[in-house]
């Protein structure tokens, strides 16, 4: 993958305060590293910008990183298989008319569905 791990984990953790902020989700907050200094790509979440915040890191990923973080999702909620990856980037790169970020943000549950295509890929790998 393109895409750090750590980004995609990142950007997980907050997605998810997205869906838990309208009620979608459920957000652990366990044992945050930002809470123990680790750094992130979100440095200041404020309560009104987090969309904003996760707009601008995805929008500032490069084309192969967006396609793979849509390839996730969709090997996530089942729509590829892990050893579909290919295919799967390949479809996310077609797609990629719109804005990556307004299409994510738009889907249900988009942290769990990322976080479970990124156990899925990796456990394939």
């Amino acid at each position: 993958m393109e895409i750090s791990v750590e980004k995609v984990l990142d950007l997980v953790e907050h997605l998810r305060l997205i869906d838990s902020k309208d009620g979608n989700a459920e957000f652990d907050s366990g044992d945050d590293s930002y809470e123990s200094g680790a750094g992130h790509l979100f440095e200041d979440i404020a309560e009104d910008g987090t969309e904003d915040q996760i707009r601008g890191v995805i929008e500032g990923l490069n084309i192969d990183e967006q396609a793979e973080l849509v390839a996730l999702v969709w090997i996530g909620r089942g729509d590829f298989e892990p050893e579909e990856w290919p295919a799967a980037i390949r479809r996310a790169h077609e797609r990629a008319v719109r804005s990556t970020a307004r299409y994510l943000m738009g889907i249900p549950n988009v942290g769990d569905l990322l976080e479970e295509g990124l156990a899925a890929v990796r456990a394939d790998a």
